[in-house]
């Protein structure tokens, strides 16, 4: 176990804050709470350079193409150290914006570059039209993942995939790939939360970021998730009208 609270940041909230990301805690959070692990959020302001060595898992959530910006200007002061933390092995969960950021740019509707950090091989372009809706993904590490995607960026890259799209667009609309999965990396553009719809996810977060704050394999002591489970496999007929 570990010794101190598990560390959990959560960077630039006053900025990439469109999707949710609260609600992504707050399920990392009570599901830790619920087995007895302590946890803690370190909310970093904008503007701020995160201490990386300090986190045992790392939020990096979406938002506008402006804020979006604003937070590569301030990620690329600290570009080596994100490259060797994440392939040190640091948790991060990436999602939408944050996704995006991951990789060598994302390009506007105008053509202008946003760099990205470099981490991942991996490009994203605007297109038209929008591609937005419920969706539904097949996980090999998580069986079914649901949520909602609305992003303007096709994103291309040569990494295994978070999953498989059944309904939906997913990474570009076009290959059936949504998201990526590299070393401890969780990148994606499902959100509504993302989290709270799927725990076997969240739970899979969770142990990746005590094996990486204890140096140990973590086995997750089960919760009930009747109601959760429940919630789902309504969304799952109702919204993505997929049969389970």
């Amino acid at each position: 176990m570990v010794q101190r609270p598990l560390h959990i940041a959560h960077l630039y909230p006053d900025l990439l804050n469109l999707y949710a990301d609260k609600g992504n805690i707050q399920t990392l959070v009570s599901r830790c709470i619920w087995r007895g692990i302590d946890a803690e959020v370190i909310s970093v302001p904008s503007g701020t350079d995160p201490n990386l060595c300090d986190y045992d898992l790392v939020l990096l959530g979406g938002g506008s193409d402006r804020e979006q910006a604003l937070v590569g200007r301030t990620l690329r002061n600290s570009q080596n150290e994100w490259k060797a933390a994440v392939e040190d092995g640091l948790p991060l969960l990436a999602i939408c914006g944050g996704y995006q950021l991951l990789g060598e740019y994302y390009q506007l509707p105008d053509g202008t570059k946003v760099k990205g950090l470099s981490i991942l091989n991996l490009v994203t372009e605007a297109g038209e039209p929008r591609l937005i809706g419920n969706v539904a993904i097949t996980s090999e590490e998580c069986g079914t993942i649901v949520g909602f995607e609305n992003h303007g960026g096709r994103t291309w890259h040569h990494h295994e995939v978070l999953g498989k799209v059944q309904k939906g667009h997913g990474n570009n609309g076009q290959d059936g790939s949504e998201g990526v999965r590299y070393k401890n990396v969780f990148g994606t553009y499902i959100h509504g939360p993302l989290l709270p719809k799927n725990p076997v996810l969240a739970d899979l977060v969770i142990a990746t970021a005590m094996e990486y704050a204890t140096g140990e394999r973590h086995v997750l002591d089960p919760l009930d998730d009747t109601l959760e489970q429940a919630a789902r496999d309504a969304f799952l007929k109702r919204r993505i009208q997929v049969e389970v």
